[in-house]
């Protein structure tokens, strides 16, 4: 067994058809592999930041060791996705994977498309789909849709932070759609040829629990078709990018013996944001045995607390006093 286990975020570029507990597994298995604890009570702790469904793809952050204790705040980080939506056809899944319950033959202009996502943009009202985690009654909504239930779901307030075509520049800026598209007319030029849609590919970026299957649903409906999503991938959860995202090649490469390190990112690479507040040994010796630290310059807010280079706890200041939110054991 490696002596010491690893703490920090592996960022798996998650493949369509694979969960997001498999992933888990992908990566306990590997790192079993490696050596990092070839009995399960030796394993370090291991959980991902935000499930992705099977059929999606893309970004699913990795927790290991004491990484784990934020994958909470990842949950409820913002998320970024790319996804396609097929107008002409509604599924009760609102993905690929559905049956189909409702059919258009309407196509919606693509200079529709583009002057829509503005009305989708802000704090929206949207229902989740049937076939979601969802509970419903102490149940799963989508274990009762799959039974025959009929299932009634309730409205929740979600925020778009900004929606927009792919290719419209940067997703955390998309304005007015097309007019930076290669090859496609600027929509808002009255004299482009008029461009139906069969289907689009768009860019948004949401907060926690957003369902884009939903948002799919609603944008088809206010065109007025209908639309399902044919493909959906993360491209950002939380700080993490796909950039940082590896494969499960190189995942395996882990397991084979390839230093975990060279993909290993730092505990504190999912607290992005969060300003670090350096103790001295005496005072992380205080911290970690839960105790308040007093006199301090900086302002109120959360603080990342580390002895040089090594995790000790995340802080809440407030009237130069510091008190511990969560301790790390590293």
């Amino acid at each position: 067994m490696k002596q010491s286990n690893p703490h920090g975020w592996l960022i798996l570029d998650k493949p369509r058809g694979l969960g997001s507990t498999q992933a888990v597994g992908a990566v306990k298995r590997n790192l079993r592999e490696a050596g990092y604890g070839p009995k399960t009570k030796d394993m370090p702790k291991v959980g991902h930041g935000g499930t992705l469904d099977p059929l999606a793809e893309g970004v699913l952050p990795i927790a290991l060791g004491e990484a784990t204790k934020l994958c909470g705040r990842m949950l409820d980080s913002d998320k970024v996705y790319e996804f396609t939506i097929q107008f002409g056809e509604e599924t009760d899944t609102l993905d690929a994977e559905g049956d189909v319950v409702q059919t258009s033959d309407h196509r919606p202009p693509i200079a529709a498309v583009a002057a829509i996502c503005e009305h989708f943009t802000g704090p929206i009202e949207q229902v989740p789909p049937a076939y979601s985690a969802v509970k419903v009654g102490g149940k799963r909504a989508y274990e009762r849709a799959r039974a025959g239930e009929e299932v009634e779901m309730k409205t929740r307030s979600v925020i778009v932070h900004s929606l927009g075509l792919a290719g419209g520049g940067d997703f955390a800026q998309i304005d007015s759609a097309f007019a930076t598209t290669a090859g496609r007319p600027d929509p808002y030029d009255p004299s482009a040829p008029l461009e139906l849609a069969d289907s689009v590919t768009l860019v948004a970026h949401v907060s926690k629990g957003t369902y884009i299957r939903s948002l799919a649903r609603d944008i088809a409906h206010a065109l007025g078709t209908v639309g399902h999503v044919t493909f959906l991938r993360r491209i950002k959860a939380g700080p993490f990018t796909e950039n940082q995202a590896i494969s499960l090649d190189k995942l395996n490469e882990i397991g084979k013996g390839a230093p975990l390190e060279d993909q290993l990112l730092p505990l504190e690479a999912g607290l992005d944001g969060i300003p670090a507040l350096i103790l001295d040994p005496e005072s992380a010796q205080a911290v970690r045995q839960g105790r308040i630290i007093s006199g301090l310059p900086q302002p109120d807010g959360l603080y990342f607390a580390k002895l040089a280079d090594v995790p000790v706890a995340l802080m809440e200041i407030s009237d130069g006093t510091a008190k511990v939110v969560r301790g790390f054991n590293v």
